[in-house]
């Protein structure tokens, strides 16, 4: 039986018995897809997806633990072990309908009739329980070639799911492959239909290319073809490619600086990054932290020149906190290494890490006095000047002018409140 090397043994073991069971039964049925790609290409195998002759309804009979996942369409969920595979019969599709999904699919007993209706050639490969390969359409091939070719006809292929013009160019950055030159041509002639896809859709195709080792290639991909001009959320500002080239150096652990540094090398703002990156359906957490890193920058530039910089900058780690600070100055050494930094006070570039370790307290919970406190020793009612004392108070402990100590701070809140009455 085949062994697989890039995925895990416990994963890989259960999906031979998966086949098994359905080779018992009489049934066809082989690995297809990501997985054999992966395997072939040495990179992670993370999910198995598995085709076969098998009636969705057969599939349910093989197998006692199953959920019927997508069964208009073929898909049985198959629960072995701790593992779930996604079994789907061998079909073919009618009309799509919109450029999203098949309004129709009639099941085939033939695996090169499934095998035919795949986007690209590198995905159209099987792989039987012996290890012998099904390559009709030679993906192999296209993987020694490094090359993106769509299996037929592009111009049908991306006509039946517009998103694969985003998976095109998402596998060519992530793989670092070609697009084969009639697949790209037939990208740039059908880009326009990509408004019929789901923004979310999209956006998950983004974030995978933004997740690889050079994301750059893919974005340069995106702006010659155009495709987020045409995107049912439109985005059609133009970047430097200067900057765009920087974020290949951010790890892809750190996703939102990778973001936050493709609207900055956009000329986009915080407070139209917040609105496109809500429309493209971005998460509330990740959008956020996007937007308070852009947010952060932007009071850089804007800080007051004439007061020490040491007391700005700990102004504005208080403001957006220090999480979201310490991702600024990773964009920020980014744009230094490529001498981009120019709006950038030279002393928070050098000295916002250490000044921002040195500050006592980040957070207004760590104030050794709170509102109640100050409001017990003034006899008034609150308002805003119980949120400009405490915020004065928080600057001064954090840059250790003050210490933290009860007593001192409410000597001090006094002393504000006698000047102000």
């Amino acid at each position: 039986m085949v062994r697989w090397k890039q995925a895990d043994p416990a994963m890989a073991e259960q999906g031979k018995q998966v086949i098994s069971k359905l080779l018992e039964h009489g049934h066809e049925a082989y690995w297809v897809g990501g997985c054999v790609r992966d395997e072939l290409m040495g990179r992670p195998v993370d999910d198995m997806d598995i085709t076969t002759s098998a009636l969705p309804e057969e599939v349910q009979d093989v197998f006692e633990r199953t959920v019927p996942t997508g069964i208009q369409h073929g898909t049985v969920t198959v629960l072995s072990g701790d593992c779930a595979f996604e079994v789907t019969t061998y079909r073919v599709e009618g009309a799509y309908e919109k450029h999203r999904r098949p309004a129709e699919v009639a099941f085939v007993r033939d695996l090169r009739e499934d095998l035919k209706r795949r986007d690209f050639t590198i995905n159209a490969i099987a792989r039987d329980i012996e290890g012998n390969v099904v390559d009709p359409f030679h993906g192999i091939n296209d993987l020694e070639a490094r090359m993106i070719r769509c299996v037929g006809d592009a111009k049908g292929r991306f006509q039946e799911d517009a998103l694969r013009m985003v998976r095109c160019i998402r596998f060519a950055s992530v793989f670092g492959f070609n697009i084969a030159y009639r697949t790209w041509k037939g990208l740039l002639e059908e880009r326009e239909n990509i408004r019929y896809v789901a923004m979310e859709r999209f956006r998950v195709e983004l974030e995978k290319l933004m997740a690889g080792s050079k994301p750059s290639r893919g974005l340069g991909l995106l702006y010659r073809s155009k495709l987020p001009a045409y995107a049912k959320v439109p985005f059609p500002y133009a970047s430097e490619a200067r900057l765009i080239r920087l974020i290949d150096d951010l790890s892809p652990e750190e996703p939102a600086i990778r973001f936050a540094l493709l609207l900055y090398a956009c000329a986009v703002p915080a407070e139209k990054a917040n609105a496109y990156l809500r429309d493209w359906t971005f998460p509330n957490t990740v959008r956020e932290r996007i937007v308070g890193i852009l947010n952060v920058g932007e009071a850089v530039e804007a800080m007051d020149r004439t007061s020490p910089c040491r007391l700005e900058w700990i102004r504005i780690v208080l403001r957006f906190g220090r999480e979201t600070s310490e991702s600024w100055l990773r964009l920020a050494d980014m744009l230094k290494a490529g001498e981009a930094a120019g709006g950038y006070p030279q002393d928070v570039l050098e000295n916002g890490r250490a000044w921002m370790e040195e500050m006592a307290v980040y957070h207004m919970s760590e104030l050794a006095v709170t509102g109640k406190d100050v409001l017990a020793l003034s006899g008034r009612k609150g308002g805003p000047w119980l949120g400009e004392l405490l915020n004065g108070l928080l600057v001064r402990v954090s840059s250790r002018e003050l210490p933290n100590d009860h007593n001192r701070l409410i000597e001090e809140a006094k002393q504000v409140i006698s000047t102000h009455e």
